[in-house]
């Protein structure tokens, strides 16, 4: 039974949100495989989602980045966690080998620890890294700490990244050129089925009042201006965490009967930051996007360029989403026209598992 080691990013859910339709399309592909998972992610994420054997290892891979909120990162804290996690780097390292060994995969999967790909590497076993970004990449962006040997720091990721045998780079994703092989795919994404009738059933809509979903990613938000948009008529705002008891503008997304995903097929508009699972999906299914930038994450700009090139999108200030000045950006994006090119079809997860099946049969 063909074995395949799945070590994924816990910074948010992201990551895991694009293994899972690789791994998903894998199962498809190659008999009786099975996977390991090699991550913090809550088991609870992969239950509903992975239809192929699986089981899970609750150990860091990476740092990604420390945030205060989604929409805010702490780039002190951030480089000090590297730090930490560096200075114990080969025992990281001889750990990962030991437990390949133990395991015995047959590939080594990575979205995008760049610990399992240097790990699989010293472990001789054929490693695939499937990136949107890579962790060098984003912290280039970022100023360290004095005391911090930054140039070195990233360059070791670098290094580290540079031992993959091959980098699937999904669409869209800035350039990449530190790895040694690396093959372009498509977007990678599993968008439900819409439920709208059922939702506006659900939710008791009044003629005419849009649903919209504020959902900014595994990482959850702090607080929202539910004051400032109680008065805001017409509109109906579906939230990841609790609302005010009073409150009939907000509702709680735990408290619906539907998926994220089959919110995000249902709702009119999508409020959220420019991340790749939430974007990719929303284009895919034709929703309007108003989005919150962060302006120092390195992969916004190739997000935001795909967005306006095949979706419909409005930019929403920091200052104005945090104080409730929402009104207008909402009805501009539900007055853009359908764009003229449709999106790339989401072919990314066949086409990575194309791939990785291929290497399993050498590796088998």
């Amino acid at each position: 039974m063909p074995l395949i080691w799945a070590a994924i990013s816990a910074h948010g859910f992201g990551h895991a949100a694009q293994v899972v339709p690789v791994l998903n399309a894998l199962g498809r592909l190659v008999p009786d495989l099975r996977v390991f998972l090699r991550t913090t992610v809550p088991a609870s994420f992969f239950g509903s989602h992975l239809t192929i054997p699986w089981e899970i290892s609750a150990v860091q891979q990476d740092i990604g980045c420390v945030q205060k909120g989604p929409l805010t990162i702490d780039i002190e804290a951030t480089w000090l966690e590297h730090e930490r996690f560096h200075a114990t780097w080969e025992e990281r390292i001889q750990a990962e080998v030991a437990a390949m060994g133990a395991a015995r995969p047959d590939a080594i999967l990575a979205d995008t620890p760049y610990l399992a790909v240097a790990a699989g590497a010293q472990a001789a076993i054929p490693t695939v890294a499937l990136v949107s970004l890579t962790w060098d990449f984003i912290l280039s962006d970022y100023p360290a700490p004095p005391h911090i040997d930054r140039q070195f720091l990233i360059g070791s990721i670098r290094q580290a990244y540079a031992r993959a045998d091959l980098a699937l780079r999904m669409t869209p994703a800035p350039k990449m050129e530190h790895f040694r092989r690396l093959i372009d795919i498509g977007p990678i994404a599993e968008p439900a089925a819409s439920a709208r009738d059922q939702l506006h059933s659900v939710l008791g809509l009044a003629p005419g009042e849009r649903t919209v979903l504020v959902g900014f990613g595994g990482i959850p938000l702090t607080s929202l201006p539910f004051a400032e948009l109680e008065p805001l008529a017409g509109y109906r705002f579906l939230i990841d965490g609790p609302t005010p008891p009073e409150s009939t503008r907000f509702g709680s997304i735990q408290s619906l009967p539907f998926s994220f995903k089959t919110l995000l097929a249902s709702v009119d508009i999508v409020m959220t930051k420019p991340g790749y699972g939430t974007l990719v999906e929303a284009v895919a299914l034709q929703r309007p996007i108003v989005y919150v930038r962060r302006f120092n994450f390195a992969d916004e700009p190739s997000l935001v360029s795909y967005l306006h090139q095949y979706g419909r999108g409005v930019p929403l200030s920091l200052k104005d989403f945090t104080e409730g000045r929402w009104e207008a950006a909402l009805k501009q994006v539900m007055s853009l026209p359908r764009p003229a090119t449709p999106p790339p079809p989401i072919t990314g997860a066949e086409e990575a598992a194309t791939h990785l099946g291929k290497l399993l049969q050498h590796s088998v």
